[in-house]
């Protein structure tokens, strides 16, 4: 398995999976419910330094959080497309 990082250290426009969440059952089930569930894949669509909100894309959803709740998600980053086009 590669480096996992905060889902907030993730630059915009960069894709990750979710690997885990660390809070409490509340917090979980809140992000599930949003479809923000560890094995999905989430792409930073923009923020702000150590501020929120951070809005993500999931699941063809976009999502906006708190900066506090973006940095209990955990993410594996994936590689860069080397698509063009």
């Amino acid at each position: 398995m590669g480096k996992l990082i905060p889902l907030v250290e993730l630059k915009e426009g960069e894709e990750g999976i979710i690997v885990g969440i660390h809070g409490g059952h509340g917090l979980r089930r809140n992000l599930e419910g949003l479809g923000v569930a560890p094995g999905r894949k989430v792409k930073m669509i923009s923020k702000h330094f150590r501020a929120g909100p951070v809005v993500i894309s999931v699941v063809g959803t976009q999502v906006a959080m708190g900066y506090g709740m973006a940095r209990k998600i955990l993410v594996q980053p994936l590689p860069k497309s080397s698509a063009a086009g």
